[in-house]
């Protein structure tokens, strides 16, 4: 599996706004057969500040996900509601009993 953390700071007079869009671009996200999950996440002290949390099957399936019209509707919509630019994290999960699980 994939994980992507994408952390976002978004101008606070348009949060309001990006919500409404990650909203409706996870709920499209989540259809998708190889998003395992695709969650928004708030920060609790800081309500200009979000993660999208998105975990991927394959590699190939993260390719594919932007390759959506619910992407690319989704990243034009909010691109100016950025008060500085995305940056996404990848991660790989490791799962008990695979080698350097100790």
């Amino acid at each position: 599996m994939l994980i992507v953390h994408v952390h976002i700071h978004v101008k606070p007079e348009c949060v309001g706004d990006f919500k409404a869009a990650c909203i409706e671009n996870a709920q499209k996200s989540i259809q998708e057969p190889g998003i395992a999950r695709f969650d928004l996440i708030e920060r609790q002290d800081d309500p200009n500040r979000f993660m999208l949390v998105e975990i991927y099957r394959t590699p190939e399936d993260a390719l594919k996900h932007k390759e959506t019209a619910h992407y690319a509707k989704w990243r034009d919509t909010v691109a100016d509601m950025m008060a500085e630019p995305r940056q996404g994290i990848k991660y790989t999960n490791i799962h008990p009993g695979e080698e350097g699980w100790d």
